[in-house]
């Protein structure tokens, strides 16, 4: 936990770099934008199952379209976090190298440029990891809810170990003939992850300081020089 914890500082240093500035306004605007479509075609989608079925009066669609926004804005944590992760993983060479670039400029000279196509793949994978896992947790978050603190519990837990595999991924893309970090590093690295995504405001900046962090992760672990 002590090196996560020192990625985690080196990842905030790294936040006022041009570039890094540059990659976080545009995948932070094109993440509220495609957050702000998923919400309004799932609300419109609603809105429209209940006109056409007439399952409902016209107050109780008033009522019902409601609660659909309520029940978006509850999940939004996940959306965000879903949306945040493919849109950063569409710019994330680009956030590694320049990370090593500036940190690690002899392990950046040995990487392989990661081109859209397996950027794109990633960023997709990590979608259905993550969707998928905690699809599969669903009925446990629902167990816990009575437990009033549990449910996120076990959410910052399962987003761990998913977010974790993820970042560590982006990463060694640009290094394959480097080893996997070892399970205690990879879930330092997933939970300080996680938990920034559950802290307004900071959470807007997660994705990107997160992928910092498991450049440095990387290459603190394998002691190469930090300049």
């Amino acid at each position: 936990m002590a090196r996560a914890v020192h990625a985690f500082l080196l990842a905030l240093r790294d936040l006022p770099q041009p570039r890094v500035l540059r990659v976080l306004a545009q995948s932070l605007a094109l993440t509220l934008l495609l957050l702000a479509a998923a919400g309004a075609a799932i609300f419109w989608s609603a809105r429209w199952a209940l006109a056409h079925w007439q399952w409902l009066g016209e107050t109780e669609q008033d009522m019902a379209g409601l609660l659909v926004v309520v029940v978006i804005l509850a999940g939004s944590w996940l959306l965000f976090r879903a949306v945040a992760i493919v849109v950063v993983g569409l710019f994330a060479d680009g956030i590694v190298a320049d990370v090593e670039g500036r940190h690690y400029p002899a392990a950046a000279a040995g990487a392989v440029d990661v081109g859209w196509r397996q950027n794109i793949g990633l960023a997709l994978a990590s979608l259905v990891r993550l969707v998928g896992g905690n699809l599969l947790a669903l009925p446990v978050y629902i167990l816990l809810l009575v437990t009033g603190i549990g449910t996120p519990i076990f959410a910052l837990f399962v987003n761990a170990l998913l977010l974790g595999r993820d970042l560590e991924a982006m990463v060694l893309a640009r290094h394959p003939d480097r080893p996997r970090l070892d399970r205690p590093a990879r879930w330092s690295l997933g939970l300080l992850s996680a938990a920034s995504f559950m802290v307004p405001v900071a959470n807007l900046l997660a994705p990107i300081l997160s992928a910092a962090m498991a450049v440095h992760m990387l290459h603190l672990r394998d002691g190469d020089e930090k300049r």
